[in-house]
């Protein structure tokens, strides 16, 4: 699992770990049942903190995505739960939504971005 941190970005490390993670269980680069590699070795290989580590993975066990498993680790487990995955996703398309009509963008072209993005993770599995 390749993972790219970038410190110069205003992002949370623990926000981009956890997102890149969520991005390689959508492009099935990682899959159900995978473990994730140790706090620890994760946090040496991108040269992070520990905590840092922790907390994301903290966070994706509380979205539903990972187990810890005290042999393990952190394992891919994804939760079934998907109305509370939908009612998350419109929470924060609500949000994402405003912006774009704060900033004039068209409905067209927001759908047309989702068509786009949704298709490439498609085609990346």
């Amino acid at each position: 699992m390749l993972i790219e941190i970038d410190f110069h970005s205003e992002e949370a490390l623990y926000m981009q770990l956890r997102n890149q993670i969520v991005m390689g269980i959508a492009r099935s680069m990682i899959k159900e049942g995978d473990s994730l590699p140790s706090v620890r070795q994760l946090a040496g290989e991108i040269g992070i903190n520990m905590h840092t580590v922790n907390k994301a993975y903290a966070l994706l066990r509380e979205e539903g995505f990972v187990s810890i498993d005290r042999r393990k680790g952190a394992v891919i487990s994804l939760n079934g739960d998907r109305l509370l995955a939908e009612e998350e996703l419109r929470s924060r398309l609500r949000v994402m939504l405003a912006k774009s009509i704060c900033k004039n963008i068209p409905a067209s072209d927001v759908h047309a971005m989702v068509d786009e993005i949704y298709g490439e993770l498609l085609a990346e599995e």
